[in-house]
């Protein structure tokens, strides 16, 4: 871990599965069975099945879970964590990483509800040395307005693209922001990790604390997907899929 973001979720040992999360204004059951009911609607000819299970342990015990991770089209499982905020945490055991946006523009929209997309990656690519690209990210998404061809609220991420840093902004600006920092010479410093985890707190999440989630009493949701896959994909444990990223 750089030292520019230290303080990571679980010190980013469950990266990539943790480098980006979705957050859901929800609770973590309903979050789970609406998804569900989603995902039968999609998969209601294809033969699928879908169960929901309750799941109960430490934040990394409920995040193995998902093991094995997978690519392909092979058995998926997408989990939902309760934290202690109205926020519903997502992630799913894909072996690149959790992909949130597509997820959480379609249920805010189908629920008229709030949800979140949260990057954060280290740049840690060396030449010769691999490495990953890093981001800064966050996206937030609301219900479908009347003349609006998209649903995003806010989006503000700095990342590595390819080489060279970008910094892209859209839609309006909360009034947390620290907007002077947009200017900043250096485009990796117009929004860091640092303002991320700010701008999070004023939204109701402390994402990056491992006691923000699972809060006495509660359990988690397991969502387990199995049918005729027409591709083959593989499984991979948590240290093939870090090895992989070079983490």
């Amino acid at each position: 871990m750089t030292q520019e973001m230290k303080g990571l979720l679980l010190e980013d040992r469950w990266a990539p599965v943790t480098s980006e999360m979705g957050f859901l204004e929800l609770g973590a059951e309903q979050a789970a069975q609406a998804f569900a009911t989603w995902q039968r609607g999609l998969e209601a000819s294809s033969g699928f099945t879908l169960e929901v299970l309750p799941v109960t342990g430490t934040l990394e015990q409920v995040l193995s879970r998902l093991l094995p991770l997978t690519s392909g089209e092979r058995q998926r499982r997408y989990l939902f964590i309760p934290t202690r905020s109205a926020w519903t945490a997502y992630v799913n055991s894909v072996w690149t990483g959790t992909d949130a946006s597509s997820l959480m523009r379609s249920m805010a929209r189908t629920l008229s509800i709030r949800c979140l997309r949260v990057v954060a990656v280290p740049h840690t690519l060396r030449k010769h040395q691999g490495g990953r690209y890093g981001a800064v990210m966050l996206g937030v998404y609301g219900p479908k307005q009347p003349g609006k061809l998209t649903n995003t609220v806010r989006a503000l991420g700095a990342s590595n693209d390819g080489g060279h840093w970008v910094f892209d902004q859209s839609g309006e600006p909360f009034p947390f922001e620290q907007a002077e920092k947009y200017q900043a010479r250096r485009v990796r410093d117009r929004f860091t990790f640092e303002m991320l985890k700010d701008y999070l707190r004023h939204l109701g999440l402390t994402p990056f604390e491992e006691d923000f989630y699972l809060p006495p009493g509660t359990c988690a949701w397991l969502i387990q997907k199995t049918g005729p896959f027409d591709t083959v994909g593989r499984e991979y444990t948590q240290e093939e899929a870090r090895a992989a990223h070079v983490l």
